[in-house]
């Protein structure tokens, strides 16, 4: 009996050990064909990858962990809190866990991209504009490029991130919106790094300071939105400046001053999947009670399975353009040197308010560069029109006629206009579809009307491109029925 026990014992010995010792082959071959795989798709794409994104996420965590400026925000947090000191570097363990990616290149070109393409060509029409191309590819090596972007739609991610595919691999900042499965896995593995909006606590932000310094300091290229959010009613929201003040945190010192570059890109699309959700959410900041969370989850249900069947009965119609325009990198060495000029001391010697102050002037002036280089698609363009024409119906003729005259307006500022030569009748009459399908106008032979439930809606798409009208712009602002929080003017 013992003899078979231990016979029993050693087989199951020799086969947990094969079991590893096969299992980490697996491990390996896996990895090494994904790399390989990756890399035959990067060189195809030819885009520029920060070394430091392929860092272990462990080596990556422990370096910050024996940050002395984490270590001293530890200790602080447990004497304010009455804990101890290692219960606060476990909750900095914790904020780390949660915030550092795990890029995987493979992941990122072979099925990141490939599904953001699918997606988005499923959905919209895509345009990209690149105002100056390869000028990205020439920056040096060593520079520090950071993308500021315009906050439209969660889409957003999937659009910028296919536009530069073929440019860089750009790592996010990304919202708690996002830390659900399978998506922080996915949002994780391409890259992007977790911001909690709205939290308050010193040592998280000790902890994301820390981090965004390292990656910063080490190249990583980074793409934020300084809105903070979502724009609810169309206009730029008020840029927020934390997380850019800790990007600009890490170029303190004077040498790197030379190779920092801010890339503004403006985003716009014919429809904002989110439209209607964003507008009740900007009502419910207006003290209005929004829909039951179960109403809001059948309404996405809906939405879903409405399309679902419209594209299994070959009916699907996409939603119009998104449109993606990539500026001129913009170096900020002029704004280090301003800053020594007007203050008599480098960037990193100022005061906090001073500090922030500078930045929230630098932040307003690329909120400036990213307005100007706003896209007109068509939906928007109809919009501002309806908006400007103060009647309850607008006959045909005169529609054509008055979006001619914006289109007329908008090419001679330089505004990106979305299909210029396309006639004025077809783009007003694809607008009209699309926005008949919204249920916001009614139309027929001789003109159109905007449907009362519609109004908001269209005040929503207009707001997106009034800043580029000029003069036309009050008549846009004063047809605007949405309630109103404070707005970047442009």
């Amino acid at each position: 009996m013992t003899s078979h026990v231990i016979a029993f014992a050693a087989g199951a010995v020799v086969a947990v050990l094969a079991a590893v010792v096969t299992g980490g082959f697996v491990v390996r071959w896996w990895r090494q064909w994904t790399h390989r795989a990756a890399m035959r798709v990067h060189r195809r794409h030819g885009a520029r990858i920060d070394r430091f994104k392929f860092a272990a996420r462990e080596e990556v965590i422990a370096r910050l962990l024996d940050d002395p400026a984490i270590r001293d925000a530890a200790r602080t947090h447990a004497a304010a809190h009455g804990g101890t000191e290692e219960e606060a570097m476990a909750r900095a363990r914790g904020y780390l866990e949660e915030m550092v990616p795990e890029f995987s290149l493979w992941l990122y070109y072979r099925f990141g991209l490939a599904v953001a393409e699918a997606l988005l060509r499923l959905l919209f029409r895509v345009e990209v504009v690149n105002k100056r191309p390869g000028a990205v590819a020439n920056l040096p090596r060593d520079a520090v490029v950071i993308y500021l972007m315009n906050h439209r739609s969660n889409a957003d991610y999937v659009l910028a991130g296919y536009a530069l595919a073929g440019q860089v691999a750009i790592s996010y900042a990304v919202g708690e919106w996002a830390r659900v499965f399978p998506l922080e896995y996915l949002f994780k593995a391409f890259g992007a790094y977790f911001v909690r909006r709205r939290y308050r606590e010193p040592l998280y932000h000790v902890v994301l300071g820390r981090y965004v310094g390292l990656i910063t300091r080490n190249g990583v290229t980074q793409g934020i939105f300084p809105e903070g959010g979502l724009s609810r009613d169309g206009r730029f929201r008020p840029p927020k400046i934390g997380l850019l003040d800790h990007i600009l945190g890490a170029a303190r010192d004077p040498e790197r001053d030379m190779r920092v570059f801010v890339v503004p890109v403006a985003i716009n699309y014919d429809r904002v999947l989110e439209d209607r959700s964003l507008l009740r959410e900007l009502h419910a900041e207006e003290g209005h009670r929004p829909p039951p969370k179960l109403v809001q989850f059948g309404i996405v249900l809906w939405y879903v399975a409405w399309n679902v069947l419209r594209i299994v009965a070959r009916r699907w119609k996409r939603h119009g353009d998104a449109v993606i325009v990539v500026g001129e990198p913009v170096s900020l060495a002029p704004w280090f040197e301003g800053v020594r000029g007007r203050h008599g001391a480098d960037f990193a010697q100022l005061s906090r308010d001073v500090r922030l102050r500078e930045v929230q002037g630098l932040a307003g002036d690329m909120m400036q560069r990213i307005g100007a280089l706003m896209p007109v698609p068509a939906v928007p363009l109809v919009c501002a029109a309806l908006q400007t024409l103060d009647a309850p119906y607008v006959g045909r003729e005169r529609l054509l006629e008055h979006v001619d005259h914006l289109r007329e307006t908008l090419a001679d500022s330089g505004a990106e206009l979305v299909a210029p030569d396309e006639p004025t009748d077809a783009l007003v009459d694809r607008a009209l579809a699309l926005l008949w399908i919204r249920r916001a106008v009614v139309r027929d032979r001789g003109g159109v009307a905007v449907l009362p439930r519609g109004r908001e809606l269209v005040s929503y798409y207009a707001n997106s491109i009034a800043h580029l009208l000029g003069d036309l712009e009050p008549a846009v602002r004063s047809r605007d029925i949405l309630p109103v929080y404070e707005v970047v003017d442009l």
